[in-house]
């Protein structure tokens, strides 16, 4: 379900988005979708345009932690405990709101993720009291804007610890991941929820049928992927409050109206069954998207529109007041305040 992938439309290309996917077929990735049972009994929730995106809080916590967290080849961890120690002391800094800001400012503002990471170093004092590093160390990112800027971020903050930290992309996570065991590279920014199934359903661990670890607590996450890191050869440090996760957006001016900032509050305010809702196309099958908001939430909807995951498609839909409500990214740099 979740994808990790940064693609900012301005408000001129938004419409010209809009109006294209407007074209295509009901249940096509068009804005054109399929109905959910039932039909709406009011207007309360209906669509309501607006610029600015903002997220309701998980209060009844729907989805995994997917915070942001090291992650460490165990022998590089073991050779230099200042590596963590380093990196702990970006994940004592990191919020949900700075990888926003960090993300619109690359995806909007057209600055290099390696400038973004530095002026975030440097504003946030990371660099100074940190120490006990030497030798070479790479670090790992994918090749999407929050990755590049986390992995330039630990890269510097290395450096000012005395290591000659370099920073080198690498491909999706069935490789990079091997690169990090091997020590090919020896530091990568992860996810807590989606690195710990991805490891526990490893062929060398517990298979690839195995069931879920991960939870909503960082914490208990945690717990349960130390031990079978350790089994790879990984070390992970301390999950910082940042988080990069599936989290559900509405207009501004839709919250204003209703006077809602948490999914329960909406489902106190839009009992009348007029929500849109607004998502990829497996989102009414999945828990984590429609099936979860009705059952953790209750939450009722008059229709589904078939989006993308996230991506520039949704958010449109949402700004233009084709959907109520829709799926995100809870660090997209589409949700910067103006």
């Amino acid at each position: 379900m979740r994808l990790h992938a940064r693609t900012l439309l301005t408000p001129f290309a938004l419409a010209a988005v809009l109006a294209t996917a407007a074209c295509g077929d009901s249940g096509s990735s068009g804005t054109g979708g399929s109905q959910a049972s039932g039909s709406a009994s009011g207007d309360a929730c209906a669509p309501v345009p607006g610029d600015q995106l903002v997220v309701l809080e998980d209060d009844q916590q729907l989805q995994n932690a997917d915070n942001i967290v090291p992650a460490v080849n165990s022998a590089t961890a073991a050779a230099n405990p200042a590596v963590l120690d380093t990196l702990n002391a970006v994940s004592a800094a990191l919020t949900t709101e700075d990888l926003i800001q960090m993300n619109a400012a690359v995806d909007v503002e057209r600055q290099s993720a390696a400038d973004v990471a530095a002026a975030y170093v440097e504003d946030e004092g990371l660099a100074d009291g940190v120490s006990g590093g030497s030798g070479p160390i790479v670090v790992g990112g994918s090749n999407f804007t929050e990755s590049t800027v986390l992995a330039n971020v630990y890269a510097d903050v290395l450096t000012a610890a005395g290591f000659q930290a370099t920073v080198q992309e690498v491909g999706n996570r069935e490789l990079y991941l091997q690169a990090l065991r091997s020590g090919q590279i020896q530091v990568f920014p992860e996810y807590l929820s989606t690195v710990t199934d991805f490891i526990n359903r490893l062929a060398d661990v517990n298979g690839p049928d195995a069931e879920s670890i991960a939870s909503p607590e960082a914490d208990a996450t945690l717990e349960a992927l130390a031990p079978i890191a350790e089994q790879v050869g990984l070390t992970f440090g301390e999950p910082s409050d940042a988080t990069d996760q599936n989290a559900f957006a509405v207009t501004q001016e839709l919250a204003d109206s209703l006077g809602v900032t948490t999914l329960s509050e909406l489902t106190d305010a839009c009992g009348d069954g007029s929500l849109v809702l607004g998502g990829p196309p497996e989102c009414p099958e999945r828990l984590q998207c429609q099936l979860g908001l009705e059952d953790t939430y209750g939450l009722d909807f008059a229709s589904f529109t078939e989006l993308d995951a996230g991506g520039p498609l949704t958010k449109a839909a949402i700004q233009q007041g084709e959907v109520s409500i829709g799926l995100v990214f809870s660090s997209d740099g589409a949700l910067a305040q103006g």
